[in-house]
């Protein structure tokens, strides 16, 4: 960790997804902290503004900002916030998805064109939206990750439309990759096993999924929000400028048994 902490240690960058101390997000945001780097996080809205802000505390972070990527001009704030602050951008981490839930639990055929182009608006397009801010922001080079999962690559039932969602996230990552490449920016998805979170709650029969990805990983065993931070802490360091484009999968080898 001491190896890690010296090639993270000073670096800056914006977290995105923290909704409580659960959050994917705040597992990566308080792991990269904990390494040196300093971190700018968002919140949803107001009404999510008070369990993030306790958590912005912890991370000594320097800009706690409202970002609903739905609602016009907010990015555009966010990142000139960013650019007034600190004048670059090392990292990134997008850490959001969204799905309307008769969406979510109904089949992928039956699904509405206002539901799917809602989720891949907040879960995908955003991402784009995001990487095309820092873009000039990380003048020496930096680091964009998003968070995927095996059912963009594979049908896992009850994950439904998503499935196809980030299976475009994992896409635009690679087309990224290639289009940035030449600047230093990286870009990577990662893919961690079924967590605990709040947004994995509204996937139905979600206990199931957790027993089955426990039953069938050679660790048999959960990942935590822990072990996705050291995970980005090393995509962004230096230790990793030769990788870029990929799927890095958290989930204890779950994905690669047949």
């Amino acid at each position: 960790m001491d190896s890690i902490r010296n090639i993270i240690n000073g670096k800056k960058g914006l977290i995105v997804g923290i909704a409580n101390e659960n959050s994917i997000a705040y597992g990566c945001a308080s792991v990269l902290r904990e390494l040196g780097a300093e971190v700018a996080v968002t919140y949803l809205n107001a009404k999510a503004e008070k369990y993030v802000r306790p958590l912005a505390d912890k991370l000594e972070a320097p800009l706690v900002m409202p970002l609903d990527v739905e609602q016009p001009g907010q990015m555009q704030e966010v990142f000139a916030n960013i650019e007034q602050h600190w004048g670059k951008l090392d990292f990134l981490i997008h850490s959001i998805a969204f799905c309307p839930m008769d969406d979510l639990h109904g089949r992928v055929v039956d699904c509405s064109r206002e539901g799917f182009q809602q989720a891949m608006h907040v879960s995908c397009y955003s991402f784009v939206e995001m990487a095309r801010h820092a873009e000039p922001l990380m003048k020496d080079g930096g680091s964009l990750i998003t968070m995927s999962y095996y059912g963009a690559d594979k049908v896992v039932e009850n994950y439904n439309m998503m499935g196809p969602v980030k299976a475009a996230l994992e896409s635009v990552s690679r087309y990224m990759a290639s289009e940035l490449g030449h600047k230093g920016i990286r870009v990577h998805a990662v893919s961690p096993g079924p967590l605990k979170t709040r947004a994995a709650s509204g996937i139905a029969h979600f206990d199931q999924l957790i027993d089955d990805a426990i039953a069938r990983a050679p660790q048999n065993k959960l990942v935590d929000i822990e072990d996705v931070g050291m995970t980005c802490a090393f995509l962004i360091s230096n230790a990793a400028r030769s990788l870029t484009g990929q799927t890095i999968y958290v989930d204890g080898g779950h994905h690669i048994m047949a």
